[in-house]
C-alpha cells in the first residue's frame, strides 16, 4: 500500500507558499481568522477547480467524505459549506488575484523559449471575450436580459504557451472595447483582436505605450492606399498595403499610417489592420494572419478568427 503523500498535496507543493502568505500579508486576509485560514480556503478551490466540483454542497460532500486524509492534504479548518460561504464572502478576492499573477510569471518563464508559428521575437497576445450564462434567479444581479443572466469574462492570452496574462470579469452588457481602458501595455509586443475593438481613441493608448495593434476591420474604415508589396497569393494572401485614413482627424483618436492585409481561407475572408512604425513595416504582412509550414495556422470561434502568416520581406512599391 502507498504509503507516501497525496497526489492533490503533491500539487499543492507547486504552489509558493512565501509568496502566497505574502499575498494574504498584503490585504490581511488572515487577521480575523475562526479557524478557517485564507490558505484553507484556496485549498478548496484548488481541489474544486481540479474534480469539476459544481456547488459548495458537492465540495463538503466530496472532502468530508474522507475526514482521516484531509490533515495530510494540506487542510487545517473544518469544512463546511456555511464556512466556505463565509470566507468567499469576507476574504479579499485580490488576494488570489494577486496570487495569481504569480503563478502566471513562473508559467511564462518556463515557455520563455517556446518558439511560435510567426518569425516574431516580439511577445503576441490575443484578446476576446466569451459571454458565460447565469440563472437570473441564483444570481439576480447579473441581469443580461428580461429573463436571462450572464457574465462576460475578458481574456488576454500569451500565444507562447497559450497562458491568460490578463482576466477581466464584467457585467454581460460590457462591450469589448472597454476593456481596452483597462488593458496594460507591453512595449514592443503585439495584440491581435476582432473587430469589437476597432475604436482608434483607444487604440492610440498602444501606439504611445510603444506597442502595435492588429484588428480586423469594418466595412466601414475610410481609408486611402499610400503603397502596396507583392504577394504570394498560393498562400491565400490577397493584398498587403500600407494605408491612410481619410476619416476627420481629431487629435490623438486617428493612429498613424497602418498596414491592412487581405487573405481568404477555406471559410472566410477577412482583412486586418495592424499598426506599426516604419522599423516594423519591412515585416511585410500582419502578425494576424501567419503561416507555418505551407498551412494556415487558424482557430475559429464563431464569428472571430485568428491567423498568423510567414512575414515577407518584400519592398513596398508605390502606385
Amino acid at each position: 500500500m502507498y504509503a507516501g503523500q497525496l497526489v492533490f498535496a503533491q500539487l499543492m507543493d507547486f504552489m509558493p507558499r512565501h509568496e502566497f502568505n505574502a499575498c494574504v500579508r498584503r490585504y490581511h486576509g488572515d487577521r480575523r481568522l475562526r479557524g478557517f485560514s485564507c490558505r484553507d480556503q484556496f485549498l478548496c478551490l484548488a481541489f474544486a477547480q481540479l474534480t469539476f466540483r459544481e456547488s459548495l454542497r458537492d465540495i463538503e460532500t466530496c472532502l468530508r467524505a474522507v475526514p482521516s486524509k484531509l490533515y495530510h492534504a494540506g487542510f487545517r479548518g473544518a469544512i463546511s459549506r456555511s464556512t466556505l460561504a463565509d470566507a468567499n464572502r469576507v476574504h479579499d478576492g485580490r488576494i488570489y488575484a494577486d496570487f495569481a499573477q504569480v503563478l502566471i510569471g513562473q508559467a511564462r518563464k518556463l515557455y520563455a523559449n517556446e518558439p511560435l508559428s510567426t518569425m516574431l521575437a516580439e511577445t503576441v497576445y490575443a484578446l476576446d471575450s466569451t459571454t458565460i450564462d447565469l440563472c437570473l434567479k441564483l444570481f439576480p444581479w447579473a441581469r443580461f436580459r428580461r429573463r436571462k443572466g450572464a457574465v462576460k469574462l475578458h481574456t488576454l492570452l500569451d500565444l507562447r504557451g497559450n497562458i491568460p496574462c490578463f482576466i477581466h470579469i464584467s457585467h454581460g452588457k460590457m462591450h469589448d472595447v472597454t476593456v481596452l481602458d483597462q488593458l496594460p501595455i507591453e512595449a514592443g509586443a503585439f495584440y491581435v483582436m476582432d473587430r469589437g475593438t476597432v475604436d482608434f481613441q483607444r487604440l492610440h493608448r498602444f501606439t504611445r505605450g510603444g506597442a502595435f495593434f492588429v484588428t480586423r476591420g469594418k466595412r466601414n474604415l475610410d481609408f486611402t492606399r499610400r503603397s502596396h508589396r507583392r504577394v504570394d497569393k498560393t498562400t491565400g494572401l490577397r493584398s498587403d498595403q500600407t494605408i491612410v485614413w481619410r476619416a476627420r482627424r481629431r487629435r490623438g483618436c486617428i493612429p498613424p499610417p497602418c498596414v491592412a492585409s487581405r487573405f481568404t481561407t477555406p471559410n472566410t475572408t477577412a482583412a486586418w489592420y495592424s499598426c506599426r512604425t516604419t522599423s516594423i513595416c519591412p515585416l511585410g504582412p500582419s502578425p494576424g494572419c501567419t503561416r507555418a509550414d505551407g498551412k494556415w495556422n487558424c482557430s475559429s470561434n464563431g464569428s472571430n478568427r485568428t491567423c498568423v502568416s510567414k512575414t515577407s520581406t518584400a519592398q513596398p512599391r508605390t502606385r
